[in-house]
């Protein structure tokens, strides 16, 4: 499992490393006696100095590194967790609403940052209507949870997102409006 000396990481090994983590903390936690509340008391020692390291980085860092550090997937994600990172949760979330734009038009759809109340994200999600009805493979809710995870994920201090949903209107066309009654 060790890495040669310098080698880094690719995002893919990554994430098999977090699943995997994730598995050994789970068993942890199941298994009772002091040998397992010592063990999960390491991890969230180590987890707490890495995170004050990863702080005194981001107070050595000018604004455009501090930016770039955050735009970073892992980085991101280990400033959220130890609540350093630089910009606000409402911003991170819009910004995940904005990149799954395109793929929401792609399928008839719309989606739209509508902000923030409390602490639950909203969005204007307008799903593909236009006279298909449900048969057309639109995925209103697939396209639904796909929001919630990406704003959950870009800012999971949000407890919740709630969609603002409406329909297309269906296709109609102008000939139908200017035309009425001709024979």
């Amino acid at each position: 499992m060790a890495e040669a000396a310098g080698a880094r990481l690719a995002d893919p090994d990554v994430e098999a490393r977090l699943g995997r983590l994730d598995e050994l903390l789970d068993g942890l936690e199941a298994a009772p006696g002091p040998t397992t509340r010592s063990a999960t008391e390491a991890v969230a020692l180590l987890t707490e100095v890495y995170g004050e390291a990863l702080a005194r980085v981001m107070d050595h860092a000018d604004e455009r590194v501090a930016e770039r550090l955050a735009e970073d997937e892992l980085l991101g994600h280990l400033l959220v967790l130890h609540d350093i990172h630089p910009e606000p949760a409402e911003r991170r979330a819009a910004r995940a609403v904005e990149r799954l734009r395109p793929a929401v038009q792609e399928r008839g759809g719309d989606v739209e940052w509508a902000g923030v109340e409390g602490q639950v994200a909203r969005v204007r999600l307008t799903t593909g209507g236009g006279g298909c009805g449900s048969g057309c493979g639109g995925g209103g809710d697939e396209v639904t949870d796909a929001v919630r995870a990406a704003v959950l994920a870009a800012a999971p201090e949000l407890t919740a997102v709630v969609p603002l949903t409406e329909t297309a209107p269906a296709f109609v066309p102008l000939t139908t409006l200017t035309h009425r009654g001709a024979p």
